[in-house]
């Protein structure tokens, strides 16, 4: 009777300690996922959105799968400057884009007109001891950039009325232009009159002539089809635009070191992947343009006019205290050395 009394009472020992350990197992000692939502407002075939294919895969396997993104592409979550304000209040975890002076105005030094001759110089410097401390001062705007790679290569000018090949020719032009401070800036010095329309309404105020021109990459200019309401293709190879991934600071915050490490390994392999395909690809681009637009580029003297034109530009800024002249003799310096 006592052994078969001891019999029992082990018996029942052994099934309780068996489902404690099975609770246990099943949570506290499942490995905690993560969500990470991120959008922008390309199309899945743009090399930006290419370039977060790459991070989804490449993240989800450094962090064993803790890590789990969904990507949003084409405006589907909204526009530029919504998806942000959702980035920002974590309703949303990731996105890239424009409007990157919200997350710390020192961005605008990579944009100041003719500052870079190529968008490898700007590569260099955002790489660089200058670049990496913009990236972490965007913390005091609640956002993480783990990495910054450029928005394709340098930004041109489409038309339709006639070529901006000059000074004269773009004085009283409407210029479709995003909602960057320097971009509107730059435009105004140049005697245009800039308009400010959401990039995914930018082709329809083209075909209605709301505006006359706009000004992108050549891979943003294909992507969003701009040319099929222009007749114009400007080279000014005026200026390259950063592209941030914007984090929800509150959120990076909240993942263990481990995971930490894998998100910025990957963000970092994702925008050096992105800058290499985005910037492999704007010669593919510029080839289709070609052959939809007509070519004008700007004699050396005209360029000379555009430049002289701006320079209060980048004059103004310093005065706002939104960098120094120190910070852009640094920028330019390394750019000199690609």
């Amino acid at each position: 009777m006592k052994r078969t009394l001891k019999f029992f009472v082990f018996a029942g020992c052994l099934a309780l300690l068996t489902a404690a350990m099975l609770s246990f197992g099943t949570n506290a000692w499942a490995k905690k996922t993560y969500q990470f939502k991120y959008a922008n407002t390309q199309s899945e075939n743009h090399p930006r959105s290419k370039s977060m294919v790459f991070f989804k895969n490449l993240v989800e396997k450094k962090s064993n799968n803790q890590i789990k993104v969904e990507l949003f592409f084409s405006g589907v979550l909204g526009k530029e400057a919504e998806v942000l304000e959702m980035v920002k209040m974590g309703n949303v975890q990731g996105c890239r884009g424009g409007l990157f002076e919200r997350a710390n105005k020192k961005f605008l030094i990579y944009t100041l007109p003719f500052m870079f001759k190529n968008a490898d110089q700007a590569v260099a410097v955002m790489q660089g001891e200058l670049g990496q401390a913009i990236n972490k001062d965007a913390v005091k705007n609640g956002f993480y950039i783990p990495a910054t790679g450029v928005a394709g290569g340098m930004r041109n000018i489409t038309s339709n009325k006639r070529p901006v090949d000059s000074l004269a020719n773009i004085k009283g032009m409407k210029m479709r232009t995003p909602p960057i401070d320097v971009t509107i800036r730059t435009f105004k010095a140049l005697g245009a009159n800039p308009q400010q329309v959401p990039y995914t309404e930018t082709y329809m105020a083209l075909k209605t002539s709301v505006v006359d021109g706009q000004e992108n990459p050549f891979s943003n200019i294909v992507d969003m089809k701009f040319y099929e309401a222009q007749k114009y293709l400007s080279l000014v190879n005026w200026q390259v635009h950063p592209d941030p991934f914007f984090v929800n600071l509150a959120w990076y915050n909240g993942l263990p070191a481990d995971l930490k490490k894998a998100f910025d390994e990957a963000a970092v392999e994702t925008m050096a992947y992105s800058n290499r395909i985005w910037l492999a690809s704007e010669n593919l681009y510029f080839e289709t343009l070609k052959d939809k637009l007509i070519v004008k580029e700007p004699e050396k003297s005209a360029r000379k006019e555009f430049v002289n034109a701006v320079k209060d530009v980048w004059q103004y800024y310093v005065d706002k205290g939104y960098f120094s002249w120190e910070d852009i003799n640094q920028a330019l310096a390394l750019a000199k050395k690609n």
